[in-house]
């Protein structure tokens, strides 16, 4: 396929709100697109060049890319573009237009205007971009740089537009990987009948580009549904993550559990580890990878000392939490200092500075052998059977129970130990992604910081209030957090800039100003200013009500942890319902937007 032509399917996307609209196209996309073209188009249709899980980053600023289009700018055009003749020079015009427009793709569009393009097809620009994201060393920017404008020089207008901002990584496009899975779907049946199939198979092994080319490649319904139903975990790709559901008590918890395992919750950073011994020609290999499916390996070097734990396995999948902890007395540090591992740069002096214990709790691939569809139980057994414990390197301990009494009294000793509590888990249950049953349950507490609330949020900051007196000095006085709404339907909400995916608004649910220590108001506004708006502009999917617009916008991307007294109903915020009492417990730089709390688990969160 022609590039202009894929660029003028995202063009049509991009002005859709309906996600049934949005998954048509695609999925009308998809079947046009040639087999050996899928699994590039795939990744660039979310502005990557490969999978979540891989890191392969253009490393170019928005001044860099502004340079590049100073090489487009024409007398004019500027003329038309200002509504006067701009002769300060190129770059400055540029960046006068950004500051005018706010996305670099709509001024690469507008300064290429009539331009036609070479006709370059999808894989060719792939190539390209390839190239560039692989520059590096010495002089490799002006390498860069050169080789964007070898690219837009070869391009039609929109094309230009969307290149641009695959190189950003921001598509405005308003999907997500799950709407790719209906199309997907869709393309092959004109239902969303396997998507069930497809979201399954994504989650064993979270590589939608791969997903894609192999499921559109087998057209027998049979083939393909088997196809899907026998995938299964591979080394080196990472299963996504499976999560905790919410219960109240003890009590909820045996109700709809019955017999089960209960394990510390410990607050530390979640990690999925993919060991490997060395062999005769190969050393250790490591792989780790966030609960957003990024790969942190080189952020712990000393996890390869993991392979000498493996009992006779050459290979495995672990599951597990990872803590700092002080050497001269054995006790486990904050959540904020385990955090300070997640480093380019500086790693080894780090690792000695702030050395982590990791308890391992599950055990996803023994060998070549996949546990994800076993019972926890057998999962359990195989751990014990395959993992040499030692200082660093710890199996969670647990105990298995059907008696409420039995598990206050546990979650009580976790309390007392420092922990955040507890997590209850199916005994008979398989490893399942995401929040989806009642595999897992955590009960969790944060005593003197709980008040009410039987548990914390995990909240997006929206944006912020600059404040007066004191807080002028910090340049935040208070901040807007919201939440995700899970509760509306497939054919998008309206909202203050239009309509967009219900699945991706954010609603509002608290103001926050108090309980934050001077350093804590540093930090929030260090994290905010790396995630402020083009001209301060409302993000499209955020639903806030005028009386509560922040003085600054941000985009979605920083997480925090509040507790707060309880949950009122609010005719104000636009979630309906409003928290008392808010106050910050921790930033969550482990966690992506996308993994906030819900409008539907808010309302089951009930009062103690």
């Amino acid at each position: 396929m022609k590039f202009i032509d894929f660029s003028n399917y995202l063009l049509k996307i991009e002005h859709i709100s309906s996600r049934l609209e949005i998954t048509y196209l695609l999925a009308e996309l998809y079947l046009k697109l040639a087999p050996e073209e899928r699994q590039s188009a795939t990744y660039l249709l979310q502005g990557q060049l490969v999978p979540d899980y891989e890191s392969l980053e253009f490393q170019l600023s928005e001044k860099m890319l502004l340079r590049a289009l100073s090489h487009f700018v024409k007398v004019e055009a500027t003329a038309d573009l200002f509504g006067e003749h701009d002769s300060a020079g190129a770059v400055i015009t540029v960046t006068a237009l950004y500051k005018k427009l706010g996305d670099i793709g709509t001024i690469a569009e507008k300064l290429l205007g009539d331009q036609a393009g070479t006709g370059l097809e999808i894989d060719q620009v792939y190539e390209q971009l390839r190239a560039l994201a692989l520059a590096h060393g010495t002089g490799s920017q002006e390498v860069k740089l050169q080789l964007v404008v070898h690219l837009l020089q070869q391009l039609d207008a929109v094309s230009a537009k969307y290149v641009i901002r695959i190189i950003m990584g921001k598509m405005r496009l308003g999907f997500s990987k799950m709407t790719l899975l209906d199309a997907l779907s869709w393309a092959m049946t004109q239902t969303k009948n396997e998507r069930v199939l497809l979201e399954d198979a994504y989650q064993k092994r979270a590589d939608v580009g791969n997903l894609a080319a192999v499921y559109l490649s087998q057209p027998d319904a049979e083939k393909r549904q088997a196809q899907l139903t026998n995938m299964t975990v591979e080394w080196g790709v990472p299963v996504v993550p499976a999560l905790c559901q919410r219960l109240n008590t003890a009590q909820e918890v045996i109700e709809k559990m019955e017999t089960i395992f209960v394990e510390p919750k410990y607050d530390g950073m979640r990690l999925q580890i993919h060991i490997r011994k060395a062999t005769e020609t190969e050393p250790v290999e490591l792989k780790l990878f966030t609960r957003n499916l990024e790969n942190v390996g080189h952020m712990f070097p000393e996890f390869t000392a993991l392979a000498a734990q493996l009992q006779g396995i050459d290979q495995a999948i672990f599951d597990a939490e990872v803590i700092a902890y002080d050497p001269a007395t054995g006790g486990l540090r904050p959540f904020q200092e385990t955090i300070t591992r997640r480093r380019k740069h500086d790693v080894t002096e780090q690792a000695q500075s702030v050395p982590v214990r990791v308890f391992i709790f599950d055990l996803l691939l023994a060998g070549h052998e996949s546990l994800i569809d076993k019972k926890l139980q057998e999962r359990k057994e195989s751990l014990k059977e395959h993992l040499l414990e030692n200082e660093q390197f710890i199996s969670t301990k647990h105990i298995a129970t059907s008696d409420p009494k039995e598990i206050q009294d546990f979650h009580g000793q976790q309390l007392g130990a420092g922990l955040e509590g507890v997590v209850m888990k199916q005994v008979d249950g398989v490893y399942q992604s995401g929040r989806k049953g009642w595999n897992w349950v955590k009960m969790k507490e944060a005593e003197g910081t709980m008040g009410k609330l039987s548990d914390t949020l995990d909240v997006v900051v929206l944006g912020y209030y600059r404040g007066k007196g004191k807080r002028t000095g910090f340049g935040v006085g208070a901040f807007l957090v919201g939440i995700r709404d899970d509760t509306g339907n497939d054919e998008g909400v309206s909202t203050n800039l239009g309509s967009v995916s219900t699945s991706d608004v954010l609603k509002t649910v608290s103001k926050i100003g108090t309980g934050l220590s001077d350093e804590q108001f540093a930090e929030l506004k260090t994290k905010a200013d790396a995630l402020t708006t083009p001209q301060n502009e409302q993000p499209s999917n955020y639903d806030v009500p005028k009386e509560l617009f922040p003085d600054v916008w941000l985009q979605p991307g920083l997480v925090v942890e509040i507790a707060a007294d309880e949950i009122t109903q609010s005719p104000l915020h636009s979630a309906g319902l409003a928290l008392r009492f808010p106050r910050l417990v921790k930033f969550r730089d482990d966690k992506s937007w996308q993994d906030a709390t819900t409008l539907s688990e808010l309302r089951a969160i009930t009062i103690s």
